[in-house]
């Protein structure tokens, strides 16, 4: 099994990109998110993968960190969801942005990734539900630095569900608070207030 790659971006095209490895091309298809954070064509990347074996094709699937690569294998568990399913569902939302949707019921925000319906959604809100945990979510924001401090995860987390609390969906919320360039000196009602600005723009 291929675990990884680091080779040289040779092409991106429109949902795969093509790393050079030794001389050798690989194809390797990418969620939408994922493609818009590559570096330029020329540059060296590292893909974490997986590779789908079917009866007429090998597919190798790409990720830039290993969250999203187990994101992915937890997605595509879900019955009825193959790996383009699981590429669209991480097109559509980022590893934490699933996670919250998932935590907070949000069927509306998976609904937004191509082919997937209301069923499909409650079935992955309702057998991921245990797998995708909040406070990863969390500690991944926490670990987000912003004007060079580390924002403090439990005021990003409250100023979440003070926007939920406000009738905001909970991924629009997570969004808007991650746009926030908090410091240690704001309190909770400091981040609510500009991450209500980024979500009337």
């Amino acid at each position: 099994m291929i675990s990884y790659l680091r080779g040289t971006l040779a092409g991106v095209e429109e949902d795969k990109v093509i790393v050079d490895v030794g001389g050798v091309g690989y194809g390797v298809y990418m969620s939408g998110q994922a493609m818009g954070r590559l570096p330029a064509i020329g540059s060296e990347v590292k893909l974490h993968t997986y590779l789908n074996v079917k009866e007429d094709a090998m597919q190798l699937y790409g990720f830039l960190t290993r969250d999203d690569l187990s994101v992915f294998k937890l997605v595509i568990g879900v019955n009825g969801i193959g790996p383009k399913g699981g590429l669209g569902v991480l097109s559509a939302l980022s590893p934490d942005d699933l996670r919250f949707a998932v935590l907070a019921n949000d069927v509306k925000a998976i609904c937004a990734a191509p082919g997937i319906g209301k069923k499909t959604a409650e079935k992955l809100i309702l057998e991921l539900r245990d797998k995708l945990k909040f406070e990863e979510a969390l500690e991944h924001i926490a670990s987000e630095v912003t004007v060079g401090v580390e924002v403090n995860g439990q005021i990003q987390s409250e100023a979440v569900q003070a926007l939920v609390a406000l009738g905001y969906g909970s991924t629009e919320a997570l969004k808007a608070v991650r746009k926030v360039e908090a410091d240690e000196t704001m309190e909770v009602e400091d981040v609510l207030k500009l991450a209500l600005k980024h979500m009337s723009l």
